[in-house]
């Protein structure tokens, strides 16, 4: 993990803005009661925390997709952000994009695979992708080597898997692990 991402993701701040994402993520995915009907695609979330706003060299804008910021400009106002998530888990495809101060961008983007600049072919060598992974997962743990990102959430549309990645490292719960044991079912 790079000093940059290493600094913002000890930061107080920083770790309640990933937690917030995680929290959002876990509610999308239990609040989601189709998970296992067949043929149902279910919501889906990847949220990139980036300590730099200049995200263009290693991102391509996914066409209209955008993060409703009329409705939403940030993690902390509460129900407004579940809110929008929940919809655009269900409406939007690629990447939303979130400083460490916890700003939302409006258009969500596609983040580009590791070695489209230079000295990024070595950050790929430290990833060990999981057999659960799909491709948001290894996009989101791709992404979360880059020095500038300090880290990635994802909710699985397949499984309703939430999962964080920090420096090439996973910390995922299936569904049915979400919540832990104050979980009532």
């Amino acid at each position: 993990m790079s000093s940059l991402a290493i600094e913002y993701g000890t930061h107080e701040r920083v770790r309640e803005v990933i937690d917030r994402l995680t929290f959002c993520a876990e509610h999308v995915s239990v609040d989601f009661d189709g998970w296992g009907e067949p043929h149902v695609k279910g919501p889906g979330l990847y949220f990139a925390v980036v300590a730099d706003r200049e995200y263009g060299s290693y991102a391509d804008a996914m066409g209209d997709n955008r993060w409703p910021r009329d409705r939403c400009r940030s993690v902390f106002e509460e129900d407004a952000f579940v809110g929008a998530a929940e919809e655009v888990s269900l409406e939007c495809d690629g990447g939303i994009v979130v400083a460490v101060d916890g700003e939302v961008e409006s258009q969500m983007v596609r983040f580009r695979d590791l070695g489209t600049r230079s000295g990024e072919a070595d950050l790929a060598d430290d990833i060990a992708y999981e057999p659960w992974m799909g491709s948001r997962h290894m996009s989101a743990i791709e992404t979360s080597v880059r020095p500038e990102v300090v880290a990635t959430v994802t909710l699985s549309e397949e499984t309703g898997r939430v999962s964080v990645f920090r420096g090439g490292e996973a910390e995922s719960a299936t569904r049915e692990e979400i919540g832990g044991p104050w979980r009532a079912e």
